[in-house]
């Protein structure tokens, strides 16, 4: 049975509700994981990367941003999306003083998550999954201007098929930035990591691959501190 707490997190005037999911590995990581444009902190992909993630010995924080507590389907403006970002890592940081702050999600929370790591925002690496380049068909529209001053590590995970991140694209903007940056491809996988059934391959084996991904990620990125 998941150990789970759901705590209230002030922000902007109003509160959002977040939920710790506890590892079983002492002194875990800790990964905040925002959820995407259309999702919460209950949908169905939010929830199996917090299973994937305890899985490979990291805590979860997942949380609701202000217009989903609010069940408004607009996201909110970049500066409040990562004004909620914030305020959950640091309630995280305060509540359970982790060796390791992990920040990112997935897709328009893993962008949040990439614009405030840009700024200098105080964590130790960046983890996004479905990272989304450019809106669906339009290509010129790159949201990528701010990724090369991101400083710390990052693991990016996109699938092939995502129709958010052109891989000629991506290479190209994987020019701009440094070392510090991994990029992990997921043969045949969609926006959400799902595969096609000809593919032979299930979207549990998609979930699996990036468990073990970030958790080579996180050995050889923090050698000095994970583990």
């Amino acid at each position: 049975m998941t150990n789970s707490q759901t705590w209230r997190v002030p922000v902007g005037g109003t509160e959002v509700t977040a939920v710790f999911d506890a590892s079983e590995t002492p002194d875990a990581p800790v990964f905040i994981c925002a959820h995407g444009a259309g999702g919460n902190l209950a949908d169905r992909g939010v929830v199996k990367t917090a299973e994937v993630m305890r899985s490979i010995g990291m805590h979860t924080v997942r949380f609701n941003f202000a217009y989903r507590e609010k069940k408004i389907s607009r996201p909110d403006p970049m500066p409040q999306l990562t004004a909620c970002v914030t305020a959950v890592a640091e309630q995280a940081r305060a509540l359970l003083r982790p060796r390791l702050l992990i920040i990112g999600g997935r897709s328009m929370g893993g962008r949040a998550a990439s614009v405030l790591a840009s700024q200098g925002f105080r964590c130790d690496g960046l983890l996004l999954l479905a990272y989304p380049l450019h809106p669906p068909g339009r290509p010129q529209q790159l949201r990528s201007a701010h990724l090369p001053y991101i400083e710390v590590p990052v693991l990016c995970i996109n699938g092939t098929r995502d129709d958010f991140c052109t891989p000629s694209l991506m290479a190209d903007v994987l020019k701009t930035v440094g070392a510090n940056w991994i990029m992990h491809w997921i043969e045949g996988a969609d926006h959400s990591f799902h595969v096609l059934k000809k593919s032979g391959r299930t979207d549990e084996d998609v979930m699996r691959e990036i468990g073990e991904t970030t958790a080579s990620w996180m050995r050889h990125s923090f050698a000095d501190s994970h583990g």
